[in-house]
């Protein structure tokens, strides 16, 4: 199809697109090693920076005119802050607004080409105005027969086809770039993950699955809303929700939620978590805060369930000794656990109980003590970034392990959300029964007479 069709590129166009990316991060890495050898080590790191820069800004105009699944790995490339530098990541942000929508006609070519009849003979009412427009579909409100409002979740044409080459090229230009340093198998091992990921949340089949999963689950949870999946007008590219309705994030502002109400939705969202890690064992993965929607009796509507990671149960309880561990500052448990969980490389240089103490008093300030954390002053993130230059250093010791990479985006993601929703609360007291519950390491400690 040609440029005005409304599909994303075809196959030789984001051929084209992604390799001229690839070569120009290449070129520009190699020239910024070769301009480093001549710099003072302040001077090297600028030209570094000003290099990270540049090619995020690269990578984030080719992907986001790429849209599909290319587009969708930046997305998620955006929140990975632990792996790459922070120039990089902050220029791919703008992947997360929403994509511009495609045209009508591709939408409904789409809808009866998976239904076998346009959406003016399926629906009692479709609107060809988007409500809502993402890297991979767009999204339209509609009325069943049965007079019920629902959102119907139309994938673009050929996205599907075009992720493997797309996330191959990804993985070839950040290599190239410089901008990654990790162990080529953890590196590889983490590309595939995402992977699969991406062909799980192009299956509508399997996000329908999902949303049935999850709301099964939450039923006995009021303080959660999941939308019902209407089956037949469904498909593999096609998924039609019930309508749920709240408002977004940004508008709890213009809408006058109270401080009370935020700290309630705060605890919710909290509650939420802990729920999927710790006895779903599965999690939706996928903290943008445009998957959320927040309602003024403190209920919190959940959107989009085509990235969900199941967790073995053994990672739960590794990850549950490993932070129980931190609390109590029992560093050998804490390096222990992250040797269970993959964390730590093997054969890699010892890090010292130290370097754990330092990040265990950073990221634990929510959790240290009992009272209330004020989420919406909260400069955890400022001091993290502070840190970073000192985890370069180590990267040797570090790896990142598939089984846990999906925990730490959402558990990151929702501190970001907190922080939006300015929410305060006793997180301490909220998270340390699960932790007691899902921890063998917690469960003997208590049982020889070991209190916090």
């Amino acid at each position: 199809m040609g440029e005005g069709s409304g599909k994303p590129p075809g196959r030789s166009r984001r051929f084209t697109r992604l390799a001229g990316m690839t070569a120009a991060l290449a070129g520009r890495h190699a020239g910024v090693r070769i301009k480093s050898a001549f710099q003072s080590a302040e001077q090297a790191a600028r030209s570094r920076a000003v290099a990270y820069r540049k090619s995020g800004e690269r990578i984030a105009e080719t992907l986001g005119d790429l849209k599909g699944a290319a587009m969708k790995i930046g997305q998620m490339a955006s929140v990975a802050g632990d792996i790459l530098p922070r120039e990089f990541s902050a220029a791919l942000t703008r992947l997360q607004r929403g994509a511009p929508p495609m045209p009508y006609q591709v939408i409904e070519r789409q809808i009866e080409s998976e239904l076998g009849s346009p959406p003016q003979l399926l629906f009692h009412r479709f609107d060809p105005e988007p409500f809502a427009a993402a890297s991979i579909g767009q999204v339209h409100r509609a009325r069943v027969d049965d007079g019920r409002e629902v959102v119907v979740k139309v994938q673009y044409p050929g996205v599907d086809e075009s992720v493997d080459s797309d996330l191959a090229h990804l993985r070839l230009a950040l290599r190239a770039s410089g901008l990654v340093h990790m162990d080529r198998r953890a590196y590889n091992a983490l590309f595939e993950e995402i992977r699969q990921r991406l062909h799980e949340e192009l299956d509508y089949c399997n996000e329908a699955d999902n949303v049935r999963m999850f709301g099964e689950f939450h039923r006995s949870h009021p303080h959660l809303v999941i939308p019902r999946v209407v089956g037949e007008r469904s498909s593999q590219r096609i998924l039609t929700l019930t309508f749920e309705d709240g408002d977004d994030i940004h508008q709890l502002d213009h809408e006058g939620y109270s401080q009370t109400l935020r700290d309630q939705i705060g605890m919710n969202l909290w509650k939420t978590m802990m729920d999927q890690i710790f006895q779903l064992n599965a999690i939706h993965a996928d903290p943008n805060p445009a998957n959320f929607a927040f309602r003024p009796d403190g209920r919190i509507v959940v959107y989009d369930f085509g990235c969900v990671k199941k967790i073995p149960p053994w990672v739960v309880e590794a990850y549950a000794d490993t932070v129980y561990a931190g609390i109590v500052e029992d560093y050998e448990v804490v390096h222990q656990g992250l040797a269970r969980l993959g964390v730590l490389r093997e054969g890699g240089p010892f890090v010292g109980y130290d370097y754990y103490k330092r990040w265990r008093d950073l990221f634990y300030v929510p959790f240290t003590g009992s009272g209330t954390f004020d989420y919406g002053s909260t400069t955890v993130h400022e001091s993290v970034v502070k840190m970073l230059p000192g985890v370069a250093r180590r990267m040797p010791s570090f790896a990142m392990p598939v089984e846990v990479v999906f925990i730490d985006r959402m558990v990151a993601g929702h501190y970001a959300n907190l922080r939006v929703i300015r929410s305060r609360g006793a997180f301490y007291d909220l998270l340390l029964p699960y932790l007691q519950q899902a921890s063998p390491y917690a469960r003997k400690r208590l049982a020889a007479g070991h209190h916090l």
